[in-house]
């Protein structure tokens, strides 16, 4: 196991360096969404998904995180079904309008390693065609693969996991994927920096505390709402 943490602490290492820029004007965006009371939105389809979990609704996580998930495209409702309908097109477009995002407000994170497939594709360019800032979390090892989110976002983090993704030889496969651990990695930086940022500008970053810790409850609960109407998975 120690080949598999040699190379996920590798992989974080060269993003903190490599990607430093990009990192720090992801930050700038999601401290200015912050300090406007906006909502930073965040999409991906299968595993991608997860780190819009993990940044939402828990304890040390911004409140004004909303993750936009769509059944059809995520694992536990039909992992193979979400596999096919993550390569069509019309789905991301629905979701992004139910969502309603605020053009003049808000932010929008999608994540895909590959950076190809039509959902998180589409997401992107209808965001950008209503105006909505964005950020794209993707690899350059599928730019020649037809990945094309670092190449159409506003504000484009490599993630420079390998093509194909997992990295130790099982016989004639590979296991140990990375993009997982870059993405989490990623979007929690650029949110904790954001929020730091919005600090130094004189703005209190929303941030949810433990449910388990004396005035965690009462806190959260203030927060919730707050952004009920806006976060429409609380």
């Amino acid at each position: 196991m120690s080949v598999y943490l040699d190379q996920i602490t590798a992989l974080l290492k060269r993003i903190e360096v490599e990607q430093a820029g990009a990192l720090t004007a992801a930050a700038e965006a999601a401290a200015n969404v912050i300090c406007g009371d906006g909502i930073i939105h965040v999409f991906g389809c299968g595993h991608s998904h997860l780190p819009a979990l993990d940044a939402f609704y828990r304890a040390g996580g911004l409140a004004c995180v909303s993750p936009l998930l769509d059944e059809d495209l995520m694992l536990h409702d039909g992992a193979a079904k979400s596999s096919r309908l993550e390569k069509r097109e019309g789905i991301a477009a629905e979701a992004f309008r139910r969502a309603r995002v605020n053009p003049d407000k808000d932010l929008l994170v999608v994540i895909s390693a590959s950076g190809k497939n039509a959902a998180p594709v589409e997401m992107l360019r209808t965001a950008k065609a209503a105006g909505v800032k964005t950020v794209a979390i993707s690899s350059s090892a599928y730019t020649t693969h037809g990945g094309v989110l670092l190449t159409e976002a506003d504000l484009p983090i490599d993630c420079l996991v390998p093509y194909g993704d997992a990295v130790i030889d099982v016989g004639a496969a590979k296991m140990g994927g990375l993009s997982t651990y870059a993405s989490l990695f990623i979007l929690n930086s650029v949110l904790i920096d954001g929020a730091q940022r919005a600090l130094a500008k004189g703005v209190t970053p929303p941030i949810y505390i433990s449910g388990n810790i004396t005035g965690g409850t009462a806190q959260n609960v203030a927060l919730e709402e707050r952004y009920f109407e806006r976060v429409k998975r609380l």
